[in-house]
């Protein structure tokens, strides 16, 4: 077997997760064995997790894992937002794996060139590959799919930094075109309001959670247009439920809600976190 030498570094590992081994799949593991989610009432296509710290969303973000735990994938699907500049409106790494204290997770680079390609010619749109990016939104979902899902899967990893529709139904449609046919899971990576009051954060995360529940990218952005909603991964999720649905996904399950001040106690200004499983009932 190969060994891979080209591996993206972590630049958050030790800051916004445990940079111990040991310490972090503890960690995680206690997230997701603590998250409280009963029967679905189908298999699971796709995740919306968050994406802060994980002291902060790793409660949250262990509902959505959990639906999962001890699934066996072909290919993990992460699609997040971009919280730095960057020109290209859709971008993924430039390496061969990521690495996190948990080990390397190999990129999938010929899934990323069929999606290129399909964007491409369906949208005039690329998938640029850059080296040493830092974004955390992406990165900080790979814990959690190391500790819930069988060893042995390989990343398609997508960072979305132009937030519009037609972009992110194009890249739904080259998702789904992509993963279609093989055993994969999709995580959309978003966190929802951002440093509002308690009580305000927790109207506006629930007009986003309810399109999410009602398995509606289009109101997500009818939201967003409107201001009566926000979530930084607006894109992703919209990408990931269009892709679910062209594969036959048909229902939503909201599985979490929570804000940082139920973890820093100060409800002044909050970040709000939502976890949900895209599923196909029968």
């Amino acid at each position: 077997m190969d060994t891979i030498t080209d591996i993206r570094p972590s630049p958050i590992a030790g800051r916004w997760y445990e940079g111990d081994p040991a310490r972090l799949k503890a960690a995680v593991n206690q997230y997701i064995n603590a998250a409280a989610v009963t029967a679905l009432e189908g298999p699971v296509m796709g995740l919306v997790s968050p994406h802060a710290g994980h002291m902060y969303s790793g409660p949250v973000a262990g509902y959505a894992f959990k639906t999962v735990q001890g699934m066996a994938v072909d290919l993990l699907v992460v699609v997040s937002p971009l919280h730095h500049f960057a020109p290209q409106p859709l971008l993924t790494t430039a390496h061969q794996a990521y690495g996190t204290p948990l080990g390397t997770i190999p990129v999938d680079r010929a899934a990323v060139e069929q999606v290129d390609a399909i964007l491409k010619d369906t949208a005039s749109l690329r998938l640029t590959p850059v080296p040493r990016d830092g974004e955390h939104a992406l990165e900080i979902e790979l814990p959690f799919a190391q500790c819930a899902l069988q060893p042995g899967f390989t990343l398609l990893p997508v960072m979305v930094r132009d937030q519009s529709s037609n972009t992110a139904r194009a890249l739904g449609h080259a998702l789904a075109r992509v993963v279609r046919g093989k055993t994969f899971l999709l995580v959309a990576s978003t966190d929802l309001s951002h440093f509002f009051p308690q009580e305000r954060a927790e109207w506006l995360d629930s007009a986003v959670l309810q399109q999410i529940g009602a398995f509606s990218p289009e109101g997500l952005y009818e939201l967003e247009s409107k201001g009566k909603g926000h979530a930084c991964g607006l894109a992703a999720v919209a990408a990931v439920l269009w892709a679910a649905r062209e594969l036959g996904a048909n229902h939503v399950r909201i599985l979490r809600h929570a804000t940082s001040g139920a973890v820093t106690g100060d409800e002044s200004s909050v970040v709000g976190y939502g976890a949900a499983a895209i599923m196909q009932i029968p």
